[in-house]
């Protein structure tokens, strides 16, 4: 997804699970402890102690022990003093006594084992009179402990990201590591999970010999005397089985009496100049290739250098060769080129070299595990919009993984990558049964407890409040009869492919890839001000409570997993699985996706927790937590699709609560009429569910109605509508207009900046509803078309050699009538302003499939000719692994942006809490973007915005976004199905 604001919350995150989570704990409370085991050891030990928050009567505190010591630690426990007659009055994750000021704190059953390097945590409330001092004789098993111990700080310096070798291969490994209130013991070096070596003095290096042919994450890992640690950010290595040749694109298609180009280079520095071969070693000698050599030398061996194949126009059947590219000592390089038939579209063309060079290893849109692929946000790593990081993922990603290989099964006719996208999805973004362990014990009664949103970050943690009526879940049980189970299916929306933050699976901080959430704290938090934690919160990172306290309060927490679906992704997978099952089909091949479909339609009877509000409350005037009533049957459901759903539960199986969420704010950018018709008419795609199809068949209509109400009076499409003003059941402005029940508001969702101000947001929406319009001619899909069209076509130009201009940035004012289905408005004070434009090429490509599918169904020859001038535009900037354009950064300078308290700009974190990231990065009230992502220094774009933070110019990139490349790609597509 592009930065359609440069720093916006685009995803789920904005209000996510934890808001709504049911916290329970394990509570063992102020009890008579048993002896510890006469085994036990001695040790040494750090002790944190935190005051996370405090009243005029208590405070609540986080202590954290860490072994310092060679041994483990078999059973602990922490003594200390309180000087001003302090008294623990609850106590989680251990068992607590107290005699005055004498407290005595015991290990829990599941916790009895601190691990060397290892730490444990547990909090507690307590009550207090007057002084609150911390204490300063802590104490392990008798033996006294030190105090806090900040981890060391440590960066690996050697090898270069995404550096090259051959075998036998002699890496040097290199880290920097500096320890602010110690030394450092020792630094570990990984590659994965694997320890290679280590070393226990400066400078710390290891030489990695006997590594095996493959493509390696490599992380540094530095321990100091007081036994905190601190792990680096990961780089990328490669080795390969000999010196190679790189040749990109792989696979090449030309029309017959064309030509096309690759791009040859070598994968490491020669020793000496090598000159490249190039020769056809197999097929038709039609296709000839130019030059036949290439030189390089240690000077210009990185540098791409193009080879033409050239088609001979003698008019015989297509035909297909091998080229070789070959040089003394290095693997061979090989290109397979194809020839299309001489009437082929150029669209087509372009579609199937595009898709080549997104699908090729060497361009670095996709990481592989095992036999699967799992797409990157983007091949550059310093990218910083909805996925804070380049090489994180979205279910928006893979949904757009989904639509190439769909458009890809439909032009070649082979399927089996359409089935291997879903499996890869299925596999790393759809949470297993062992992910979300405890839905069994989900009341649909009683689905979460309130919590309220704020606009304002300072307001957070906000409190749990049991108090506040919610409503029942009306279509849990029916889910789990039909589909035998209680988990859900439904993708978690952020996944950290390299695992770069090193939470890992569940807190283990090695597997890749790791389920996460940044979002958290309702309408005013940006990208730049969120902090990254782990879909499963054991505790093992972050502060005493994981991350959990950060954004609710209570007087207990307990570790759980949370997960947040994006509805628009899994409608855009829907809408996909449609399109393919209908091309499958008219090849005769609708059996090879049919296993596919079937999971696409369960998916889609899922997506129905969109159409609820957060808290199953009563849809239509809903103001006030307490006063709004908890719906009952079907008066939860708006039937449009929100922003969002989650659902969580506790992580220990033993403790028996789980909760689900849906959301009250539906924004017009996320509705797909498309995959709703599809949903309630297609029988492959028709729920298996009592009433899946029923109100899939409803929110057609909703959706539709809403678009209508939305749409301004110059065509725009404005914001959206909620059900909860503020997140929080406020009280909207006086006279905001309502659709149903539900009050407009020109940003839902967020506001920094506003949230529909993107133009992409504008074609994202559109194109559903124009292929719907193709699809099935629905004339209320057609009315909001002749309007948008021309408004859109007016503020867009497409001139000569790749010159374009669409719309960007875009300003609302007024606001739509009150809708009335059976007689609405005019919407005469609603307006639109374009106030910007840009060369964004992901967005360029989704507008152009709205006025391709919007010609083809009307016939308009203005909206064909400014679609195929987009296409024709976005060839023009084509590159050896995509087709892109430069932007400038200036968001960019909010990369160390501290908390201004006046703006609500910057890193919020309550004032005393305090915490650590799994690289040893501090969370704190001095935290930023970039403390929080020390990683981001060591990458090889950095020293650009570094300058630019200094002073120097805005930074410019050329990024390589997937669903962008995959975008322009199925546009072309989409041109060939649409007009041959």
């Amino acid at each position: 997804m592009r930065s359609r604001r440069r720093a916006r919350p685009l995803r789920a995150g904005p209000v996510s699970a934890l808001l709504a989570l049911t916290a329970l704990t394990a509570l063992t409370g102020v009890a008579t402890v048993n002896p510890l085991p006469a085994s036990a050891a001695a040790v040494q030990c750090t002790v944190d102690y935190r005051v996370v928050n405090e009243w005029d009567t208590g405070f609540g505190a986080g202590v954290t022990i860490r072994n310092a010591g060679a041994e483990p630690i078999d059973g602990w426990e922490l003594t200390w003093t309180f000087q001003d007659g302090q008294r623990v009055t609850d106590l989680w994750n251990g068992t607590v006594s107290q005699d005055g000021g004498a407290v005595s704190v015991r290990n829990a059953g599941w916790n009895a084992t601190i691990p060397v390097s290892g730490s444990v945590e547990f909090g507690f409330n307590a009550a207090k009179s007057g002084a609150n001092r911390a204490p300063a004789d802590f104490a392990v098993n008798g033996t006294p402990c030190t105090g806090p111990n900040e981890a060391p700080d440590v960066r690996l310096t050697a090898p270069a990201d995404n550096a090259t070798y051959t075998v036998p291969a002699a890496i040097d490994l290199r880290a920097d590591a500096t320890d602010g209130d110690g030394t450092v013991s020792r630094v570990e070096f990984y590659a994965g999970t694997e320890l290679l070596g280590t070393d226990t003095s400066a400078p710390f290096e290891y030489t990695w010999t006997g590594a095996e042919p493959g493509r390696y994450s490599v992380t540094a890992r530095a321990h100091d005397d007081g036994g905190a640690s601190a792990t680096s950010a990961p780089i990328a290595v490669q080795v390969l089985g000999a010196p190679a040749i790189r040749a990109t694109p792989s696979e090449v298609n030309l029309r017959q009496g064309t030509t096309a180009t690759l791009d040859v280079r070598l994968a490491t520095s020669p020793a000496a100049p090598v000159t490249v071969t190039v020769e056809r070693t197999s097929g038709s000698a039609d296709l000839t290739a130019t030059p036949t050599a290439l030189s390089f030398d240690a000077g210009n061996w990185s540098s791409p250098r193009q080879v033409t194949i050239a088609s001979a126009d003698n008019g015989g059947a297509p035909a297909s060769a091998t080229f070789t590219l070959s040089a003394p000592g290095h693997a061979e390089a090989t290109v397979t080129a194809t020839e299309l038939d001489p009437s082929t579209s150029d669209y087509e063309t372009a579609f199937l070299t595009q898709y080549h060079k997104i699908k090729d290893p060497d361009s670095g849109y996709f990481r592989q595990f095992g036999d699967l692929l799992v797409p990157y946000h983007s091949v550059e790593t310093l990218i910083v919009e909805a996925p804070d990081h380049g090489h994180q993922t979205t279910s928006e990603a893979f949904s757009y993984y989904l639509w190439l290989e769909a458009a890809y099964g439909r032009i070649q006719g082979d399927w089996e990558p359409f089935v291997a996208a879903w499996e890869s999805m299925e596999t790393y973004l759809i949470p297993s049964a062992a992910d979300q362990p405890t839905n069994a014990a989900y009341d649909p009664g009683s689905p979460a407890t309130y919590a309220p949103e704020s606009p304002r970050m300072e307001d957070y943690p906000v409190p749990l409040d049991s108090g506040v009526p919610v409503g029942s879940d009306p279509i849990a049980d029916e889910l789990a009869a039909t589909y035998g189970t209680d988990d859900i299916y439904g993708m978690h929306w952020l996944l950290d492919v390299d695992n770069t933050y090193g939470f890992g699976r569940c807190g283990d901080g090695t597997t890749a890839p790791a389920y996460l959430n940044t979002y958290q704290r309702g309408s005013s938090e940006s990208v730049w001000e969120t902090i990254p934690q782990p879909s499963c919160d054991t505790f093992a990172f972050g502060g005493p409570n994981g991350y959990l306290d950060l954004f609710v309060e209570d007087a207990q927490y307990a570790r759980q997993w949370k997960y947040t679906n994006a509805p628009d992704a899994d409608a855009r997978a829907v809408q996909v699985a449609y399109l393919a099952n209908q091309w499958a089909t008219e090849q005769g091949k609708g059996a090879q996706i049919g296993e596919v479909v079937e999971k696409a339609s369960k998916m889609g009877d899922y997506l129905r927790y969109a159409m609820f509000d957060k808290y199953f409350k009563r849809i239509g005037d809903c103001v006030g937590a307490a006063a709004c009533p908890g719906g009952a049957g079907r008066d939860s459901q708006h039937y449009l699709m929100s922003w969002y759903y989650a659902w969580g539960g506790a992580y220990d199986t033993s403790a028996g609560w789980a909760w689900r969420i849906g959301d009250g704010a539906a924004h017009q950018g996320y509705q797909n009429p498309m995959a709703a018709h599809a949903l309630a008419n297609d029988p492959a795609l028709r729920p298996d569910s009592p009433t899946g199809a029923r109100d899939w068949g409803r929110s057609l209509d909703r959706q539709l109605e809403f678009l209508q109400w939305l749409q301004s009076a110059e065509g725009g499409i404005a914001g959206g509508a909620t059900n909860s003003w503020d997140g929080q059941y406020g009280q909207p402005p006086a006279g905001s207009p309502t659709f149903y029940g539900m009050f407009y508001d020109w940003q839902p969702v967020w506001h920094d900046p506003p949230s529909n101000r993107w133009f992409g947001f504008q074609v994202w929406g559109l194109e559903r509803v124009a292929q719907l319009y193709e699809q099935t001619g629905d004339e209320r899909a057609k009315r909001i078309l002749d309007r948008w069209v021309p408004w859109a076509i007016a503020h867009t130009t497409v001139g000569e050699n790749g010159e374009f201009a669409i719309p960007s940035d875009m300003e609302w004012s007024g606001a739509p009538d009150t809708w009335n289905p059976d007689d609405p408005g005019d919407n005469g004070n609603l307006h639109v302003d374009v106030v910007s434009t840009s060369q964004d090429v992901g967005v360029a490509a989704a507008y152009a499939k709205v006025l391709l599918n919007y010609a083809a169904a009307s016939g308009d020859g203005e909206s064909r000719a400014v679609g195929e001038g987009l296409l024709d535009a976005l060839l023009a900037h084509t590159d050896s692994i995509g087709i892109a354009t430069e932007e400038t950064r200036t968001d960019y300078a909010r990369f160390d942006d501290e908390y201004d308290p006046a703006s609500g700009e910057g890193t919020y974190v309550p004032p005393g809490w305090t915490g650590q990231m799994p690289n040893g990065d501090d969370i704190g009230p001095d935290s930023t973007f970039l403390s929080l992502r020390s990683f981001y220094q060591d990458d090889p774009q950095w020293p650009k915005v570094r300058d630019y933070l200094d002073g120097g110019p805005a930074p410019t990139f050329t990024y390589h976004r997937f669903w962008a490349q995959a975008e322009i790609a199925t546009a072309f597509s989409t041109h060939v199905r649409l007009f041959g």
